[in-house]
Protein backbone atom coordinates (compact mmCIF):
# COMPACT_ATOMS: atom_id res chain seq x y z
CA UNK A 1 0.00 0.00 0.00
CA UNK A 2 0.95 3.06 -1.04
CA UNK A 3 1.63 5.99 1.74
CA UNK A 4 -0.32 9.13 1.48
CA UNK A 5 1.25 12.41 1.08
CA UNK A 6 1.71 13.59 4.01
CA UNK A 7 0.47 17.30 3.16
CA UNK A 8 -2.53 16.11 1.69
CA UNK A 9 -3.15 14.69 5.32
CA UNK A 10 -2.06 17.97 6.66
CA UNK A 11 -5.17 20.07 4.16
CA UNK A 12 -6.91 17.26 6.34
CA UNK A 13 -5.91 17.67 9.58
CA UNK A 14 -6.62 21.38 8.75
CA UNK A 15 -10.02 21.27 7.66
CA UNK A 16 -10.82 19.10 10.77
CA UNK A 17 -9.04 21.11 13.33
CA UNK A 18 -10.68 24.16 11.70
CA UNK A 19 -14.34 23.45 11.91
CA UNK A 20 -14.04 21.57 15.29
CA UNK A 21 -12.00 25.03 16.67
CA UNK A 22 -15.02 27.00 15.18
CA UNK A 23 -17.77 24.55 16.93
CA UNK A 24 -15.36 25.01 20.30
CA UNK A 25 -15.52 28.86 19.79
CA UNK A 26 -19.03 29.17 19.58
CA UNK A 27 -19.62 26.90 22.44
CA UNK A 28 -17.20 28.62 24.94
CA UNK A 29 -20.22 30.97 26.65
CA UNK A 30 -22.42 29.15 28.66
CA UNK A 31 -20.22 25.82 28.87
CA UNK A 32 -21.06 23.22 31.56
CA UNK A 33 -18.45 20.46 33.05
CA UNK A 34 -19.99 17.13 32.07
CA UNK A 35 -17.51 14.70 33.88
CA UNK A 36 -14.48 14.33 35.29
CA UNK A 37 -11.42 12.05 34.49
CA UNK A 38 -8.02 11.31 36.19
CA UNK A 39 -9.61 13.88 39.39
CA UNK A 40 -12.41 16.03 39.97
CA UNK A 41 -10.34 19.16 38.62
CA UNK A 42 -9.83 17.56 35.58
CA UNK A 43 -12.79 18.21 33.88
CA UNK A 44 -14.27 17.15 30.37
CA UNK A 45 -17.11 19.62 29.01
CA UNK A 46 -19.94 19.02 26.44
CA UNK A 47 -17.82 20.61 24.08
CA UNK A 48 -14.92 18.58 24.17
CA UNK A 49 -17.25 16.10 23.85
CA UNK A 50 -18.99 17.46 20.57
CA UNK A 51 -16.03 18.73 19.15
CA UNK A 52 -14.10 15.35 19.31
CA UNK A 53 -17.42 14.31 17.62
CA UNK A 54 -16.90 16.31 14.85
CA UNK A 55 -13.38 15.64 14.03
CA UNK A 56 -13.53 12.42 14.20
CA UNK A 57 -16.52 12.78 11.39
CA UNK A 58 -14.47 14.95 9.19
CA UNK A 59 -12.03 12.08 9.24
CA UNK A 60 -13.37 9.37 8.95
CA UNK A 61 -15.53 10.69 6.20
CA UNK A 62 -12.78 11.45 3.91
CA UNK A 63 -10.40 8.33 4.80
CA UNK A 64 -13.13 5.81 6.57
CA UNK A 65 -9.83 2.78 7.23
CA UNK A 66 -8.11 5.39 8.90
CA UNK A 67 -7.27 4.59 13.00
CA UNK A 68 -8.03 7.27 15.34
CA UNK A 69 -6.73 8.01 18.83
CA UNK A 70 -8.33 10.76 20.80
CA UNK A 71 -8.44 12.16 24.08
CA UNK A 72 -12.39 11.71 24.60
CA UNK A 73 -13.58 8.70 22.42
CA UNK A 74 -10.77 6.89 22.96
CA UNK A 75 -9.09 4.46 20.27
CA UNK A 76 -10.51 3.45 16.70
CA UNK A 77 -9.21 0.79 14.68
CA UNK A 78 -8.19 1.13 10.99
CA UNK A 79 -6.64 -1.08 8.55
CA UNK A 80 -4.43 1.97 6.28
CA UNK A 81 -1.74 2.26 8.02
CA UNK A 82 -2.67 5.89 9.05
CA UNK A 83 -3.54 6.77 12.73
CA UNK A 84 -4.73 10.28 13.96
CA UNK A 85 -3.88 11.77 17.39
CA UNK A 86 -7.01 14.10 18.57
CA UNK A 87 -7.21 16.38 21.27
CA UNK A 88 -10.24 18.39 20.74
CA UNK A 89 -9.72 20.91 23.70
CA UNK A 90 -6.14 20.89 25.02
CA UNK A 91 -6.61 23.31 28.00
CA UNK A 92 -10.16 22.16 28.85
CA UNK A 93 -9.55 24.50 32.35
CA UNK A 94 -8.78 27.43 30.91
CA UNK A 95 -11.55 26.76 28.37
CA UNK A 96 -13.82 26.16 31.60
CA UNK A 97 -12.82 29.69 32.61
CA UNK A 98 -13.29 31.36 29.18
CA UNK A 99 -9.13 31.89 28.85
CA UNK A 100 -8.00 31.95 25.06
CA UNK A 101 -4.79 29.70 26.20
CA UNK A 102 -6.73 26.28 24.68
CA UNK A 103 -6.27 24.80 21.25
CA UNK A 104 -7.56 21.83 19.28
CA UNK A 105 -4.64 19.13 18.58
CA UNK A 106 -5.22 17.10 15.26
CA UNK A 107 -2.21 14.93 14.48
CA UNK A 108 -1.85 12.12 11.18
CA UNK A 109 0.94 9.41 12.22
CA UNK A 110 1.69 6.51 9.49
CA UNK A 111 3.37 3.42 10.27
CA UNK A 112 4.02 5.08 13.48
CA UNK A 113 5.76 8.10 12.82
CA UNK A 114 3.71 11.98 12.82
CA UNK A 115 3.99 13.08 9.22
CA UNK A 116 1.69 16.29 9.40
CA UNK A 117 -0.49 18.24 12.40
CA UNK A 118 -2.15 20.99 13.19
CA UNK A 119 -2.58 23.30 16.23
CA UNK A 120 -5.80 25.50 16.23
CA UNK A 121 -6.09 28.18 18.70
CA UNK A 122 -9.31 29.79 17.61
CA UNK A 123 -9.44 32.93 19.98
CA UNK A 124 -6.10 33.43 19.28
CA UNK A 125 -6.18 33.95 16.26
CA UNK A 126 -3.53 31.48 15.39
CA UNK A 127 -3.02 28.38 13.44
CA UNK A 128 0.33 26.34 13.76
CA UNK A 129 1.01 23.89 11.08
CA UNK A 130 3.57 21.74 10.20
CA UNK A 131 4.92 18.74 7.69
CA UNK A 132 7.73 16.92 8.44
CA UNK A 133 10.55 17.67 6.28
CA UNK A 134 8.58 20.63 5.65
CA UNK A 135 9.29 23.56 8.47
CA UNK A 136 6.79 24.69 10.51
CA UNK A 137 4.02 27.70 10.60
CA UNK A 138 1.76 30.19 11.83
CA UNK A 139 -1.12 31.42 9.91
CA UNK A 140 0.79 30.25 6.77
CA UNK A 141 4.16 32.15 8.00
CA UNK A 142 7.44 30.20 8.62
CA UNK A 143 8.05 30.32 12.09
CA UNK A 144 11.45 29.40 14.00
CA UNK A 145 12.80 28.16 17.41
CA UNK A 146 14.51 31.52 19.31
CA UNK A 147 18.26 30.89 19.36
CA UNK A 148 20.42 28.82 21.51
CA UNK A 149 20.93 30.16 25.04
CA UNK A 150 21.96 29.00 28.56
CA UNK A 151 20.20 27.64 31.16
CA UNK A 152 20.29 30.36 33.25
CA UNK A 153 18.97 33.00 30.34
CA UNK A 154 16.13 30.22 29.70
CA UNK A 155 12.06 31.47 29.76
CA UNK A 156 10.53 27.88 30.66
CA UNK A 157 7.34 26.63 30.26
CA UNK A 158 5.55 23.52 32.27
CA UNK A 159 3.01 22.40 33.36
CA UNK A 160 1.33 19.86 36.06
CA UNK A 161 -0.91 17.26 36.36
CA UNK A 162 -4.25 17.09 38.01
CA UNK A 163 -3.83 14.52 41.15
CA UNK A 164 -2.49 15.69 43.96
CA UNK A 165 0.40 14.10 44.77
CA UNK A 166 1.73 14.08 41.38
CA UNK A 167 1.28 18.40 41.81
CA UNK A 168 3.37 17.87 44.95
CA UNK A 169 6.34 15.78 43.24
CA UNK A 170 6.20 18.23 40.47
CA UNK A 171 6.43 21.26 43.12
CA UNK A 172 9.37 19.74 44.43
CA UNK A 173 10.87 19.85 40.83
CA UNK A 174 10.09 23.42 40.01
CA UNK A 175 11.73 24.01 42.95
CA UNK A 176 14.76 22.98 41.78
CA UNK A 177 14.39 23.75 38.22
CA UNK A 178 13.30 27.77 38.76
CA UNK A 179 16.70 29.12 40.86
CA UNK A 180 18.20 27.92 37.61
CA UNK A 181 16.50 29.33 34.92
CA UNK A 182 15.56 32.86 34.06
CA UNK A 183 11.62 32.31 34.58
CA UNK A 184 9.17 29.40 34.15
CA UNK A 185 5.49 30.23 32.54
CA UNK A 186 2.69 28.31 33.08
CA UNK A 187 0.25 28.45 30.09
CA UNK A 188 -1.89 25.28 30.82
CA UNK A 189 -2.08 23.55 27.24
CA UNK A 190 0.69 21.30 26.23
CA UNK A 191 0.21 21.81 22.46
CA UNK A 192 0.23 25.30 22.63
CA UNK A 193 3.86 25.30 25.10
CA UNK A 194 5.20 23.25 22.48
CA UNK A 195 4.28 26.03 19.83
CA UNK A 196 5.45 28.81 22.08
CA UNK A 197 9.18 26.67 21.75
CA UNK A 198 8.21 26.60 17.59
CA UNK A 199 7.67 30.53 17.77
CA UNK A 200 10.51 31.31 20.02
CA UNK A 201 8.09 33.08 22.67
CA UNK A 202 9.59 30.81 25.25
CA UNK A 203 13.24 29.09 25.21
CA UNK A 204 11.81 25.33 26.38
CA UNK A 205 9.15 23.68 27.64
CA UNK A 206 8.96 20.41 30.02
CA UNK A 207 6.19 18.65 31.50
CA UNK A 208 5.50 14.84 33.03
CA UNK A 209 2.14 12.85 32.51
CA UNK A 210 1.22 13.66 28.73
CA UNK A 211 0.01 11.47 26.19
CA UNK A 212 -0.10 11.44 22.41
CA UNK A 213 -3.16 13.00 22.07
CA UNK A 214 -1.67 16.30 24.01
CA UNK A 215 2.19 16.54 21.92
CA UNK A 216 1.13 14.63 18.51
CA UNK A 217 0.69 17.76 16.56
CA UNK A 218 2.63 20.31 18.75
CA UNK A 219 5.81 17.89 18.82
CA UNK A 220 6.33 18.19 15.30
CA UNK A 221 5.74 21.77 14.76
CA UNK A 222 8.68 22.16 17.26
CA UNK A 223 10.89 19.75 15.83
CA UNK A 224 10.44 21.34 12.67
CA UNK A 225 10.61 25.19 13.77
CA UNK A 226 14.20 23.44 14.87
CA UNK A 227 13.59 22.16 18.52
CA UNK A 228 14.45 18.76 19.73
CA UNK A 229 11.63 17.02 20.94
CA UNK A 230 12.52 13.83 23.20
CA UNK A 231 12.13 12.13 26.72
CA UNK A 232 14.74 11.20 28.78
CA UNK A 233 18.18 9.53 27.83
CA UNK A 234 17.28 9.72 23.94
CA UNK A 235 13.95 8.47 24.60
CA UNK A 236 10.77 9.31 22.48
CA UNK A 237 8.75 11.59 24.25
CA UNK A 238 6.47 9.73 26.58
CA UNK A 239 4.51 9.81 29.80
CA UNK A 240 7.79 9.93 31.65
CA UNK A 241 8.81 13.12 29.81
CA UNK A 242 8.34 15.60 27.33
CA UNK A 243 11.06 17.73 27.14
CA UNK A 244 11.13 20.21 23.92
CA UNK A 245 14.09 23.15 23.10
CA UNK A 246 16.69 24.00 20.88
CA UNK A 247 19.78 21.87 21.26
CA UNK A 248 22.43 22.95 23.28
CA UNK A 249 19.60 23.72 26.06
CA UNK A 250 18.15 20.84 25.19
CA UNK A 251 20.97 19.29 26.89
CA UNK A 252 21.45 21.77 29.70
CA UNK A 253 18.05 21.15 30.60
CA UNK A 254 17.63 17.26 30.13
CA UNK A 255 20.61 17.27 32.75
CA UNK A 256 19.10 18.91 35.35
CA UNK A 257 15.75 17.10 35.38
CA UNK A 258 17.49 13.62 34.76
CA UNK A 259 18.53 13.38 38.15
CA UNK A 260 15.21 14.46 40.01
CA UNK A 261 13.50 11.04 38.65
CA UNK A 262 11.30 10.61 36.00
CA UNK A 263 8.27 9.22 38.27
CA UNK A 264 7.20 13.02 39.40
CA UNK A 265 4.27 10.90 40.95
CA UNK A 266 6.32 10.81 44.14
Amino acid sequence: MTNPDPRELLDLALEAARKGGALAARGQEGISVLDTKSSPTDVVTEMDRATEELIRGVLLGARPSDAILGEEGGAARGSSGVRWLVDPIDGTVNYLYGRAEWGVSVAAEVDGVVVAGVVEAPVRGRTYTAVRGGGARRNGEPISAAPPTTLDMALVATGFGYEARRRRRQAEVLATVLPRVRDIRRLGSAALDLCAVAEGTVNAYYERGTNPWDWGAGALIAAEAGARVAGLRGAPPNFDLLLAAVPGLFEQLHDLLEPLGADTDG
